[in-house]
C-alpha cells in the first residue's frame, strides 16, 4: 500500500459509505479524540499509569489506523497529495537530520 492509494481508498469508502466528508474543524476535532484514544494506551501499556481492566483489549493498531484515517480524510478534502508531502518531508530529514542524530550524545 502507499498513501496515494490509501487517500483514494478513503475517498471510495466516503464516497459509498459516509455520505460526504465531515468539515475540516469536525475532522480535527475527530483526529484529536483518535490521538487521544493512542496516548491513552501508550500511557497505561507502556508508560509508569496502570491499565485499567476495561484498556486491555484496546488494539493500539486499529486506534493508530483511526489516526491514520482521519490524516488522510484531512488531506484529501484540503487538496493535499500526502505521498508528496510525505516523500518530501522524509528528503528533508534525511538531509537535515543524519549527522545531528549520529552526533547526539543523548542517543548513545
Amino acid at each position: 500500500m502507499n498513501i496515494q492509494n490509501a487517500q483514494q481508498d478513503v475517498d471510495t469508502w466516503i464516497k459509498n459509505h459516509g455520505v460526504r466528508y465531515f468539515n475540516e474543524l469536525t475532522n480535527m476535532a475527530q483526529l484529536t479524540e483518535e490521538v487521544g484514544e493512542v496516548a491513552r494506551i501508550i500511557a497505561r501499556r507502556y508508560g509508569e499509569q496502570s491499565e485499567k481492566e476495561s484498556d486491555k483489549d484496546k488494539d493500539l493498531g486499529e486506534e493508530l489506523a483511526d489516526v491514520l484515517f482521519v490524516v488522510l480524510c484531512l488531506a484529501n478534502q484540503t487538496g493535499i497529495d500526502l505521498q508528496e508531502a510525505f516523500d518530501k518531508r522524509m528528503d528533508k530529514k534525511t538531509k537535515r537530520d543524519h549527522d545531528r542524530h549520529h552526533n547526539n550524545e543523548k542517543l548513545k
